[in-house]
């Protein structure tokens, strides 16, 4: 595996996308782990001035979704969300943060997949937990 080729090809995938939006980047890949950052600035925050717990969720969902997706790369096969629950811990202001997902299941219907946000000082900001169902994406002929 090359994980720079890999890298390289999800990142292309986040444009014209809400992850290029919101400046979601991959930056490691393990193949049972996948490790993201996202620049915590005006476009994340909330009145408040802190990060949005909605922008940490799509930045956990994607990290998941993705690193389940990967799975099925060599097959007909593809993999959506069915169900996230993320707890926000602590807040953050400014600078980045990074989510890394790790399987708690890989099975051959469904993926779980344990994502924790940690800012620059490895402080736990969220921990999220996303189930995945594996799909059949094979596209069925057209009947004439």
């Amino acid at each position: 595996m090359d994980k720079d080729k890999v890298l390289a090809q999800m990142n292309a995938t986040n444009k014209n996308t809400m992850m290029e939006l919101l400046g979601i980047e991959y930056i490691d890949f393990t193949g049972d782990t996948l490790t993201a950052s996202m620049e915590v600035n005006s476009k994340v925050h909330q009145p408040y001035g802190l990060l949005h717990g909605g922008a940490t969720a799509v930045l956990a969902e994607t990290v998941g979704s993705v690193l389940s997706a990967v799975q099925c790369v060599d097959k007909e096969e593809g993999s959506v969300g069915t169900n996230l629950n993320i707890y926000h811990l602590k807040s953050v202001r400014e600078g980045k943060v990074f989510a890394k997902g790790s399987f708690i299941r890989k099975g051959r219907g469904m993926h779980v997949i344990d994502i924790r946000v940690h800012d620059e000082n490895d402080n736990l900001i969220s921990n999220a937990i996303l189930t995945t169902k594996i799909i059949d994406i094979k596209r069925k002929s057209a009947k004439s």
